[in-house]
């Protein structure tokens, strides 16, 4: 059902030729937040070394390139403009060097002791850490420490092409610079030992990184503090001989580093006592500060490097708390579903219930049409099988196909039409109330068929008075394909179930609009159907339990509906529904603070509505993002695993929802070709949804096109058809 709408597109088409047409921003803002998340989780990523890392060591090759003065020389090994010179720390200097850092945990601890013993050191920092924690990398600065490059993914450059190297340094230079702004001329680099220890490869490394302005700090003592062999053992490592100078290894980071704060802390004043000075290294060999000043446009492009990092974790943990609440409200669901579906099926089908009196007096079912030329008589003839005394308004909305002539055409006992100008679902609908002759007022869409019973079980439950509308059992009449049998599972697991859990909460959300009834009483205390929203059918069942009324569930009365067949047209389709059900939301909103059965709504089903209809829904990507995350990224096994399990739960769910509506479970085979394709769908429609409410934006109604493919149920009036050509009948 829709409203006829001029489309202002053709017209101006028509005008100006072939006008290239925009990308509507409804569509655009959904794209661009899109690929936003995916940069930020690619930066994020990249940043903790989940991409673009290469854990290969290169093993040692053969040494007879190397220089013999810089295989006997010092720690500190000068390769610019072509040189090959290298220098020793004086006697009486040690210079304290930590790599792999800054660690948020274990840096801190380091500089609180060097500040406590008065000592400076040298942190070679990878460009991973320091983008992370860019606040250590300014206090080292700040207390008088120097920086030095150690790569930003900690690679084996010796492996590495040139390229590769540069975009290294590149990257860690910007990362030092956001931080501290400055830029230094100490590389280390990763793997490395001692100057003896420099092989061809290595050395190929070192001459390469002096092209490019850089001094390369090996050490004299290595600490081997990252095997953890006790406090003894790390001091012992790096103490020199007889008062001689040199470079100590140690690590801030990369795992547990108490053991190295507790030596330092004993190190540093014994060593001091014995008349050792703890310098950065440009203090004990009396040079130059290694650091130099950035600005301009090279200090903003680092700063903004930092704050895009930040924000990259900071989203991430966002995502990951918004993961958490996905999966409990998930979890939440399918145990309130499954609990309370079985509490509901349990109390409609135990032998003997009722909810009243048998209601056996006749209704008037409303069929609200606009161009259904090809179902409207598929509709029409399912209800004169109807077991149930009826009579038949079909109001005809301005359509312009015959609709209306089809109907009067069939001639059929108890059957009226009433036409009138196009006005839209809700006016029609509300002509239908009024010119209805009875009571109980059955509505449903024209593309929908009804069995024999529908009509007689979704009326029953007003045997009890305190009942105002019934909510029936709405299926997919067009599931023999794909696309179809998506919706099918989608209406059975999501629809059905649920439904019967609001039933149990006593707080239904919606009469679907395939197959309700409602008291006309309860439908005039609340004004009838309403256009506020683009989701009248949700619209008036909340305001029918706020008006104190019971809605319930009938299972059995069910109703074929033709869904959507393609997806341009499923997407309209869940665009309105989404939307509108959002502005039903905000519509009802002060029900949130009311008393009596409209506070009762309020502050049940509202918030059960928000959370499984359009919070919940708009998070749960976030399982499909760290599914595709954890599969390129890794861990790939635990992150299969979970997707699994999540999948087996939903499974679970589904088959228990259709054998609790007994349906065949061979649809289920495209459950998890579901969750990949029909979900993600599902979700950009809903983010759709959201930013068209935020925006301001308004949707009018589109009408879909159908095909007419679901049939009279079995036991329907045999009736001859009329001739129909061009959607209009034949005399």
């Amino acid at each position: 059902m829709a409203i006829r709408t001029r489309r202002p597109g053709t017209a101006a088409a028509a005008r100006g030729g072939s006008r290239r047409r925009r990308l509507p921003l409804r569509l655009l803002l959904p794209l661009l937040f899109l690929v936003a998340l995916m940069a930020m989780l690619l930066l994020r990523g990249f940043v903790h070394s989940e991409i673009l890392a290469d854990h290969r060591v290169q093993p040692p090759v053969a040494a007879d390139r190397v220089p013999e003065k810089v295989l006997d020389g010092g720690p500190v090994i000068d390769t610019r403009g072509g040189r090959a010179e290298t220098l020793q720390v004086p006697d009486g200097h040690l210079v304290l060097t930590f790599d792999d850092g800054p660690d948020p945990v274990w840096t801190p601890q380091v500089l609180d002791v060097l500040k406590k013993h008065d000592a400076h050191a040298v942190f070679f920092v990878t460009g991973t850490m320091a983008s992370r924690y860019p606040d250590l990398v300014e206090r080292m600065v700040d207390e008088g420490h120097e920086i030095g490059l150690h790569t930003f993914n900690h690679l084996d450059l010796a492996l590495q092409s040139d390229r590769r190297i540069d975009f290294e340094l590149s990257q860690t230079q910007l990362a030092i610079t956001g931080a501290a702004g400055i830029r230094t001329s100490l590389f280390r680099p990763p793997y490395s030992s001692q100057a003896g220890a420099m092989d061809n490869r290595s050395w190929s490394v070192a001459q390469y990184i002096g092209e490019r302005g850089y001094i390369t700090v090996v050490n004299t003592h290595d600490s081997e503090d990252w095997r953890r062999p006790g406090v003894e053992e790390i001091i012992r490592r790096s103490t020199p001989e007889d008062g001689k100078g040199g470079i100590v290894l140690m690590h801030d980071s990369g795992g547990d580093r108490g053991q190295t704060v507790r030596a330092l802390d004993r190190m540093l004043p014994d060593l001091k006592e014995r008349g050792y000075a703890f310098d950065n290294l440009t203090e004990a060999l009396e040079a130059p500060s290694a650091h130099s000043p950035v600005t301009g446009a090279d200090l903003w492009k680092g700063k903004a490097w930092v704050l895009l990092v930040q924000a990259s974790d900071s989203l991430t943990g966002v995502l990951v708390a918004g993961l958490a609440v996905v999966g409990f409200a998930v979890i939440a669901r399918f145990l309130l579903m499954l609990v309370l579906s079985a509490l509901h099926a349990r109390k409609v089908r135990r032998k003997g219930f009722a909810w009243g009196p048998p209601i056996t007096e006749p209704v008037s079912v409303l069929v609200p049409a606009y161009n259904e030329a090809k179902c409207i008589e598929n509709t029409v003839r399912s209800l004169m099988a109807s077991d149930h005394p009826i009579e038949v308004v079909v109001i005809d909305d301005g359509s312009s196909d015959g609709t209306a002539r089809i109907v009067e055409d069939l001639g059929l006992p108890n059957v009226r039409v009433v036409r009138q100008l196009n006005a839209g679902k809700p006016a029609a609908l509300n002509r239908g109330v009024a010119n209805a002759r009875h009571d109980i007022i059955v509505m449903m869409d024209g593309d929908t068929v009804f069995e024999p019973t529908t009509v007689r079980e979704l009326v029953q439950p007003f045997g009890d008075p305190r009942v105002g509308a019934v909510a029936g059992n709405a299926k997919v009449g067009n599931k023999d394909k794909l696309i179809g049998a998506w919706q099918h599972i989608e209406y059975v697991m999501g629809f059905n179930l649920d439904r019967r859990m609001y039933d149990v909460l006593q707080c239904m959300p919606t009469i679907p609009g395939a197959v309700g009834a409602f008291r006309r009483s309860a439908l005039e205390r609340v004004g009838g159907m309403s256009d506020d929203t683009l989701a009248e059918d949700t619209d008036i069942t909340m305001a029918i339990h706020r008006d104190g009324w019971k809605v319930v569930y009938a299972e059995n009365a069910r109703a074929w509906t033709e869904a959507p067949e393609s997806v341009q047209q499923l997407w309209s389709q869940r665009y309105r529904w989404s939307y509108g059900t959002m502005q039903a939301i905000w519509k009802h909103r002060r029900a949130l603070v009311e008393r009596g059965p409209s506070g009762r709504f309020g502050r049940v089903g509202l918030p059960l509505v928000s959370l499984f209809m359009v919070l919940a829904p708009l998070l749960a990507p976030l399982i499909d993002v760290f599914l595709v995350y954890g599969l390129v990224f890794g861990p790939t096994g635990k992150t299969v695993l979970a997707w699994f399990g999540v999948l087996a739960i939903q499974a679970a769910c589904a088959a228990y929802a259709f054998v609790l509506d007994k349906e065949k479970l061979t649809p289920l085979l495209s459950l998890p070709l579901q969750q990949i394709l029909y979900r993600q769908l599902m979700y950009v429609v809903l983010l759709q949804s959201w930013i068209t409410a935020l925006t301001g934006g308004r949707l009018r109604w589109q009408k879909l096109r159908r095909k007419g493919g679901v049939q009279a149920p079995p036991g329907a009036a045999e009736i001859p058809s009329p001739q129909v050509r061009d959607g209009r009948p034949v005399a």
